[in-house]
């Protein structure tokens, strides 16, 4: 007996239990008895209009498609006889009368629904002998989404998307019969905030990423789990990087990183993410610090690591000698991990007694009702808890600022800020022009490193392994995709370097290592390990009281 309010549903000989409202599609994923769909999606309403996912359904006498038929109790379903396998067919061959022969020269190639179920189910003598019907190619529907009519299946997922999720509306479907054509209404353009994510759920090769096209092909592509860093939200998503330099090493030069994709997380973005958060990954390869540089003579030189460790360490020395570390003052960021800011917390206020360390907000952004946050720090929560955010958006930059001028400042260490954008140009000038140190530790070229006198280029969140803590206290994982661009470090291996250089013992060997030194003494933080936090992430235990 099914258990109470459940559904006994048999399918292909094994019996699995389903709540009430049940597709028969849904249950044959639960019974790993998948079956095969192109307009199904799980977050979008369902359209049945491609009818690949036929299952034969004990008395009842037509094949039926199992994404808009409701289980029901006793039911049994049959997805793998011949009879299923021969109205499969019949619908790729259907599908693929006015399909292009554009496999070799597709985008979509090796990740291609059609390919994949072709080699499953087709694999017939085509009939169709005809002139295929002609459709617009390579349009431009907008800043990041070229449309191919010819390859479009009609499947609805894309003007679903926009009609449910954005409500935005851009998309429909056009004329009649073998005629139809997906298209933009007119004066329209796809400019909507999460435009891409109509490229993700396309499963054939009709619309495809204006940034991504004829970059690289997909089985040269590796995938590394990750957050996305362009908002607080924590999209979950997947670093897809460029394999092919292990396959070919003497293409040494161009982009490694490849593309951002979203991964499902049912508690953070679901299977979305903004079009803002996937294209902002040019600055992995782009406008990067490369070697560490130390100022001679007015200009900034490279130097060896250890030249320039040595270098910012000295500048600290005497004041940890003579116990004046409050002559010291660090403009951490919330772009660095919560290991990443444990480290900085160890050494700089824990240690040195720092007379100010403080994360400061940056200024507010765009927002919305569906992922897009104000706060564009990807750790702003895992900074608060601890404690190395101020809470007054203009505290510890003014602060810095007040106490250069009264010479209370001997050594500044910036994390990533651009002094000149955070402070203004005059400004920025006038306490360059007090304070005898400043150390930039970064990993792109910004307005800072015409004031700094020491320069330590750091990884980037996709060289790195560490978590983040997004904006409703969620601690999630990053993974290290892409090796350290030049001679960059991981912030924490960098600013433990300087603190064994003082003579100070910071002695972790990985992230990991980090996270359990944090874990054992932030409260908020007790109890986690990278285990537990897994794939999905663990909500911090104040964020989870508040709940």
């Amino acid at each position: 007996m099914p258990a109470e309010g459940m559904l006994k549903v048999t399918i292909d000989g094994k019996m699995v239990e389903v709540k009430p409202g049940t597709t028969v599609l849904q249950a044959c994923e639960q019974a790993a008895a998948p079956v095969p769909f192109y307009c199904y999606h799980p977050g979008l309403s369902i359209a049945g209009n491609c009818r690949i996912c036929l299952v034969e359904i004990e008395k009842t006498p037509k094949l039926a498609i199992a994404c808009y038929t409701q289980a029901a109790n006793g039911m049994v379903v049959h997805t793998q006889n011949d009879r299923v396998k021969q109205g499969r067919q019949s619908v790729l061959e259907f599908l693929l009368v006015n399909h292009p022969l554009d496999c070799p020269v597709c985008d979509q190639a090796g990740e291609c629904w059609l390919q994949d179920y072709y080699m499953e189910y087709g694999l017939y003598d085509p009939r169709f002998n005809e002139q295929k019907v002609k459709k617009p190619k390579r349009t431009a529907i907008g800043p990041h989404v070229m449309l191919d009519a010819e390859r479009c299946i009609l499947c609805s997922r894309c003007v679903r998307f926009c009609d449910e999720v954005t409500k935005t509306g851009e998309l429909g479907i056009f004329q009649r019969g073998d005629h139809s054509e997906i298209g933009i209404y007119p004066g329209k353009e796809l400019t909507n905030a999460y435009s891409g994510n109509v490229v993700d759920i396309c499963p054939v090769g009709a619309l495809t990423d204006r940034d991504f096209r004829f970059k690289c092909r997909v089985w040269y592509l590796g995938a590394a789990p990750s957050v996305c860093t362009g908002c607080s939200r924590g999209c979950n998503i997947e670093i897809h990087y460029n394999r092919e330099r292990e396959v070919r090493p003497h293409i040494a030069d161009g982009d490694r990183v490849m593309r951002l994709k979203p991964r499902y997380n049912a508690d953070v973005n679901k299977w979305w993410m903004c079009d803002e958060g996937r294209y902002s990954y040019k600055f992995i390869d782009h406008g990067r610090l490369t070697a560490p540089q130390v100022r001679q003579n007015g200009k900034l030189v490279d130097v060896s690591w250890d030249d320039a460790v040595t270098e910012a360490a000295s500048a600290m020395l005497p004041l940890w000698r003579q116990g004046q570390g409050s002559r010291v003052a660090v403009l951490a960021s919330a772009q660095l991990t919560n290991e990443d800011l444990f480290v900085v917390r160890k050494f700089f206020k824990e240690k040195l007694n720092a007379g100010l360390i403080d994360t400061p907000p940056t200024k507010p952004g765009s927002s919305d009702d569906i992922l897009i946050q104000t706060d564009k720090n990807p750790n702003t929560q895992g900074a608060q808890a601890m404690d190395l955010v101020s809470g007054d958006a203009d505290s510890s930059p003014a602060m810095t600022v007040r106490q250069a001028l009264l010479g209370q400042i001997d050594v500044l260490y910036v994390f990533g800020w651009d002094l000149a954008a955070l402070l203004g140009a005059s400004e920025a000038k006038r306490l360059a022009g007090t304070v005898k140190t400043i150390v930039f530790q970064g990993s792109n070229r910004n307005g800072t490193l015409d004031l700094a006198h020491v320069v330590l280029p750091s990884a980037t969140y996709a060289e790195k392994d560490g978590t983040f803590t997004n904006f409703e206290g969620r601690v999630q994982r990053i993974r290290q995709a892409v090796t350290p661009l030049g001679e960059s470090r991981g912030d924490w291996e960098i600013v433990q370097a300087v603190a064994q250089r003082l003579g100070i013992e910071i002695a972790y060997d990985s992230s990991e290592a980090i996270f359990r030194a944090l874990a054992a003494s932030v409260p908020a933080f007790g109890g986690m390990t990278y285990a537990v936090i897994g794939d999905q992430g663990v909500v911090l235990q104040q964020a989870a009281a508040v709940r």
